[in-house]
């Protein structure tokens, strides 16, 4: 009986196994890192969302030049209220933050637009609700080896928390 033989055949499986290895590590990282950017990007939503809900004293009417709702969106974007930190996640801005205040129709059982009629006296009545989302996504482009026609992905996060301020 003749023993063939067989040193090169690891080199050889090696050399087939190791791109498809390493295009499934790279795959997943980017995977994850974009699964990370989202919920990052939900917590600054929610951070905002949350802020602004339990302020005093918002003007809802003056809506985004109100203070409190400048603080709040920057409290979300950098993590301070006077935004002098770089930004939590890369390329989100103030200006891609949108606060929609929103009002409880009881007749209907439905939430919708805030009823802005309710902003031409001095003395104005908070909405029932604050939604907070990012206008147009942020977009995301992953890179992945041997697939470079993979198309951006728009992350747009939105939360609604009930208002309670005054």
């Amino acid at each position: 009986m003749r023993i063939r033989n067989e040193r090169g055949n690891t080199a050889v499986e090696l050399a087939i196994f190791l791109p498809v290895l390493m295009m499934l590590l790279v795959g997943m990282y980017q995977l994850a890192q974009i699964t990370y950017t989202y919920y990052t990007l939900r917590k600054a939503v929610y951070a905002i969302a949350t802020y602004l809900s339990t302020q005093q004293g918002v003007n809802f009417c003056n809506n985004p030049s109100d203070p409190a709702i400048a603080a709040a969106i920057n409290f979300g974007v950098t993590g301070t209220a006077d935004g002098s930190q770089p930004a939590v996640v890369a390329g989100l801005t103030a200006g891609m933050i949108v606060v929609t205040p929103e009002s409880y129709n009881p007749a209907a059982q439905t939430t919708g637009a805030y009823d802005t009629s309710v902003c031409t006296g001095g003395d104005t009545i908070p909405p029932d609700y604050i939604t907070v989302s990012i206008t147009n996504g942020l977009t995301i482009q992953p890179a992945i080896p041997f697939f470079a026609a993979i198309q951006p992905l728009t992350l747009s996060p939105a939360v609604k928390v009930p208002y309670g301020g005054t």
